[in-house]
């Protein structure tokens, strides 16, 4: 069924709105509640690394258990939970003392499998389906996610900042998670339109991005 007129214009504001709140007031709200939890595990000797790692691990049994089964809503609530330690592996090495380069390394490693598995999983459901429009969007996605992160890491590698982008994690997740539960409620359109919505987002964010270092670079030639 094809997506009724303005639905991706819909989708994209939704989105934006959540994103937003996520990052200012939700991912501090969020934090707070789960004080108590971190702490608990950081007196059980739970360290923040191994709750890193057991997110992810949450995050693909989501994916590829449910994600690419076509059980939308189940997938939706599974990683929205495990992406919370997310949140908390942070404040945990924070309350330790522990906060390391080493734990910030496994942490965006983490993230980047999680993000893979995500969009492969959806791959795959609509390679089993044979909607190709479908698995090319959800195809672009899992390369265009990687490549925007990588661009900001190597850039910031060379020394130039790369604080742009108009579809970062937080977007991405919410748009394909907005997108899943369309689909999972019966609006068959909902996740198809957010793929492609978020693929075009995602190929000019590395524009963007790309841009923003060479703007820096000529900058400084011409100093």
């Amino acid at each position: 069924m094809s997506p009724p007129s303005g639905v991706l214009t819909h989708t994209a504001i939704v989105s934006a709105i959540m994103a937003k709140i996520l990052s200012v007031v939700g991912k501090a709200g969020t934090a707070r509640l789960l004080d108590p939890l971190s702490r608990a595990l950081l007196r059980a000797g739970v360290s923040p690394n191994a709750v890193t790692i057991v997110g992810t691990l949450g995050v693909l049994v989501g994916a590829f258990g449910f994600a690419a089964r076509g059980h939308w809503i189940a997938a939706v609530v599974i990683i929205t939970v495990c992406g919370l330690t997310d949140i908390m592996d942070g404040a945990m090495a924070r309350a330790r003392g522990s906060a390391n380069r080493y734990g910030a390394l496994l942490d965006s490693t983490m993230d980047r499998i999680a993000d893979g598995a995500i969009f492969a999983a959806i791959a795959w459901w609509y390679a089993g389906t044979g909607d190709r429009l479908s698995l090319a969007a959800a195809l672009i996605c899992l390369v265009t996610g990687q490549v925007v992160s990588y661009v900001k890491a190597r850039a910031e590698g060379l020394g130039m900042s790369c604080h742009v982008g108009l579809v970062e994690r937080a977007e991405r997740l919410i748009t394909v998670g907005v997108g899943a539960l369309l689909t999972g409620f019966g609006l068959a359109w909902g996740l198809p339109a957010s793929l492609w919505l978020l693929a075009a987002g995602s190929v000019f964010t590395i524009w963007q991005r790309m841009w923003h270092v060479r703007q820096q670079e000529s900058a400084g030639e011409s100093v």
